[in-house]
């Protein structure tokens, strides 16, 4: 009887690599996979048969008389049946692992040491073929040539994708840990690579005689000079994920000496536990010079308040916000609600994270804080748990000039937030603040300051956490100094700076947010967490070192002070403790508390010396809170 096509297509209609458990025909790429496996147990059963040889003889002291040929090769034959089941049951020969890794070793071990026993024993039932001492050390034999040929291929793979030097800028590395190990595997087995690596330099005295990959350990960083000019090097990369902005600057510094290219790798925090390759070298930024630094977070305690929560940032089309929305999402947040009234930075943040833009997720939201109305329709459907709120004015002279607006987006828009999140039933609200608000002199710092105490009223009334997080200049972020230094530089000059002697906290976007999410995680009751933000950078300093690296003479300006501005930033206030329970980086400072009803007492119509007199009071008064009063929600 005659087989019949299935309607609309013919019996030989296939989609390549199409399993079909009914057809008769293996799939392509088992055809193409079977030579290399069947390779892999032919040598090995190759290995298992000369290691029955050599141990024969051994243990008849080389004489070949005693030899039993047919039963040797009848025993061999058997021993290869037995290895290949068992090494197909270990993953040996079903393309696990690639040839010669750790763990394909890992398999082989396991393998030889079950072939062993069960020829042992069936040799046993076929009349002792071989001696059975020869057995036994032809395992332990067997498997050292195996791992030996694996070692060969895995040794030819490797020069033949080794790039060559002659093309290549050579280049010095600077440290030997994992981070080294990963980009000095990758320039090696990168045939296209425009860098070899020629020597490394770690300040562990126990790595001195390391070698990775050939590659030798020839010193310290204090023998970088020397180092330069033995190997011929023309570029320094410094593979440390974990590198401090005091140790690039070192080390720039000495390239800058030697007139050699410095490189680096990304932060920890950039690399977020994925693998350092080729395309993350790249030059030194200025970010790297100034904020860098190394930042230990507790992975099990974000996870635990982020992970199936539904979470909502507020200012998710700037600079903080959507790092935060980044951050978060490998975290695995039931829902990440984006907030943001500008909708070319949604679509911005949407790009960064899936590649699409396409503005079609109901989770990308357009809406202002100043709308009381409009919160209310996105608490109401997105029931967030979570919530990041960093949508704020932060450019201190326009406030200065323009103080209401400070008043109707950082206060007013603020307390709308947190009293919305206390009506729906928020778990846990992180507010963005910033050093301005310590001791506080500028309309930014005042309305910084009152919703810091603002959120702390409503930890009072809250069934979760309310807290802030205060934090200095972030590197990178839209309308940072050094943004606008890098804008001046580009257009030629002149970099204006403030004072010669003015300084300020840096940090870049992706530290600062990894610690305001681990800030998320601590138990606090409405305290300021305060993140460490280092020592203080003088702002000439960076002006002076963009200026030099231009490729024309750039010019530094002096243009003094502006209404508001400090000479030097802090962090804590007068009378505020620097006080750590939980984090190294976290400080926790307690705050007065501050009713939201006393809102009533600012007028935005009002004249701007007035609105800034009452912003003063209401950011320094003491503590008023709703419970204080009676009149606390719980």
């Amino acid at each position: 009887m005659e087989a019949r096509p299935a309607p609309g297509g013919t019996m030989d209609e296939t989609t390549p690599g199409d399993w079909r458990p009914g057809g008769s025909r293996p799939t392509p790429w088992l055809w193409a996979a079977l030579p290399g496996r069947a390779a892999r147990a032919g040598a090995d059963a190759l290995a298992l048969a000369a290691a029955m040889l050599i141990a024969t003889l051994l243990r008849h002291d080389g004489h070949l008389q005693y030899l039993n040929c047919s039963g040797l090769l009848e025993l061999a034959a058997v021993a290869a049946v037995v290895q290949t089941i068992a090494g197909i049951h270990f993953g040996l020969y079903t393309g696990r692992w690639s040839y010669g890794c750790f763990e394909e070793i890992a398999a082989l071990a396991r393998t030889a040491a079950v072939t062993t026993p069960v020829v042992f024993v069936l040799d046993t039932l076929l009349g002792r073929l071989v001696p059975r001492a020869a057995i036994i050390g032809s395992g332990l034999i067997a498997l050292v040539l195996a791992a030996g040929v694996r070692y060969a291929v895995r040794l030819l793979q490797d020069q033949r994708l080794r790039p060559s030097p002659e093309r290549c800028s050579r280049v010095v590395v600077m440290g030997a840990g994992e981070g080294a190990a990963q980009v000095v595997r990758a320039m090696l087995r990168t045939p296209s690579s425009p860098y070899v690596p020629v020597a490394l330099l770690d300040d562990d005295p126990r790595k001195r005689a390391l070698r990775i990959m050939g590659v030798p350990v020839t010193g310290t960083r204090h023998a970088l000079a020397s180092v330069v000019s033995r190997y011929d090097a023309d570029t320094v990369l410094i593979a440390i994920p974990s590198a401090s902005a005091d140790l690039v600057r070192e080390l720039s510094d000495r390239a800058g000496a030697l007139n050699v290219d410095l490189k680096v790798v990304p932060p920890v925090v950039e690399l977020f536990g994925r693998t350092v390759s080729i395309e993350d070298i790249r030059p030194v930024s200025h970010a790297d010079l100034l904020g860098r630094r190394e930042i230990g977070i507790d992975l099990a305690a974000i996870a635990g308040y982020l992970e199936g929560r539904r979470v909502l940032v507020t200012g998710a089309g700037g600079s903080i916000g959507s790092e935060l929305c980044r951050q978060i999402t490998p975290f695995g947040p039931e829902r990440l609600v984006m907030l943001d009234r500008d909708e070319s930075g949604l679509h911005a943040v949407q790009l960064s994270m899936d590649g699409r833009g396409l503005l079609d997720d109901r989770n990308l939201v357009v809406a202002d804080i100043r709308d009381q109305q409009r919160l209310d329709e996105v608490f109401r459907e997105h029931r967030p748990q979570v919530v990041f709120h960093a949508a704020a004015l932060k450019h201190l002279p326009l406030l200065e000039m323009h103080p209401s607006e400070a008043l109707k987006t950082n206060i007013i828009g603020t307390y709308q937030m947190l009293q919305t999140a206390l009506r729906h039933g928020v778990d846990r609200f992180v507010n963005i603040s910033t050093d301005k608000a310590a001791d506080p002199c500028s309309v930014l710092g005042y309305s910084k300051r009152i919703t810091e105490r603002l959120t702390a009223a409503a930890d009072e009334s809250a069934g979760g956490t309310y807290c802030s997080v205060r934090f200095g200049n972030v590197l990178g972020s839209r309308g940072s100094v050094l943004t606008a230094f890098e804008a001046q530089v580009a257009k030629g000059g002149p970099i204006t700076v403030t004072d010669p002697d003015v300084s300020r906290f840096f940090m870049t976007v992706q530290e600062a947010v990894r610690l305001v999410v681990q800030a998320g995680a601590v138990q606090s009751a409405g305290e300021v967490l305060v993140l460490d933000m280092g020592e203080p950078v003088r702002i000439a300093d960076v002006a002076k070192r963009l200026a030099d690296a231009a490729d024309r003479h750039i010019q530094v300006v002096y243009t003094g002070l502006r209404p508001g501005e400090k000479l030097h930033e802090v962090l804590l206030g007068p009378g505020e403790e620097d006080r750590r329970p939980h984090h190294p980086l976290l400080s926790q400072v307690p705050v007065p508390p501050l009713d939201g009803a006393v809102l009533s007492l600012l007028d935005p119509g009002a004249p701007r010396p007035d609105l800034i007199a009452v912003l003063r009071w209401l950011a320094e008064s003491p503590a008023l809170s709703a419970a204080h009063n009676g009149n606390g929600r719980h």
